[in-house]
């Protein structure tokens, strides 16, 4: 099993005390800015970052910008990790049919930890079923969506329901990160 396989499936020691691990899911034509920039924020604040795609290795973004996947899903552990973010594009209607992306997000969903998505990211967390009675928002394009599966859908740049936060556009993505850095500051501090 390759290093960085190894690394997120088996979780080693931190190399840093108390350094938390995020993954953030890609595939083809995810919203460029919703990946980058909330990946550099959790870099720039010290948590250990993953990008997890399924498989393909290499994927570009709606306006072009490339991304390499450093672990595939299957290599994912919901217990190794204390977060999720789910950028939006159109890669959230491909993600949403993974089994395996779904059981994740449902697994740490139930383990409390970060499920953060953004523009089309609630697509997934819809699918995975954890939305029910829970407040949320969306790019207004998926509002149906996310009201039919249960979700209480308000139009805010980022409404945070106990470890789901979500965001609507790239304009909402400095609220979105300090609410997620919020989130994890809060979780490490326990």
């Amino acid at each position: 099993m390759p290093k960085k396989l190894r690394r997120v499936a088996e979780k080693p020691p931190r190399t840093r005390p108390n350094a938390l691990r995020v993954a953030i899911l890609v595939e083809d034509h995810y919203e460029d800015l919703e990946l980058q920039y909330p990946r550099l924020r959790l870099l720039e604040h010290g948590v250990e970052v993953v990008v997890a795609g399924p498989g393909r290795g290499k994927y570009s973004g709606k306006h072009g910008y490339p991304q390499k996947e450093d672990v595939t899903f299957e290599a994912l552990s919901a217990s190794a990790l204390d977060g999720i973010v789910i950028p939006g594009g159109w890669a959230p209607d491909r993600l949403r049919r993974s089994r395996v992306v779904l059981n994740l997000v449902a697994e740490l969903d139930r383990r409390g930890a970060l499920v953060a998505s953004i523009c089309h990211g609630p697509w997934v967390p819809v699918s995975a079923g954890i939305v029910r009675g829970r407040r949320m928002t969306s790019v207004g394009a998926i509002r149906d969506d996310v009201v039919n599966a249960g979700a209480l859908w308000s139009d805010e740049a980022v409404v945070v329901d106990r470890n789901l936060v979500s965001s609507r556009t790239p304009d909402d993505l400095p609220e979105f990160c300090r609410a997620m850095l919020r989130f994890l500051d809060e979780r490490a501090a326990r």
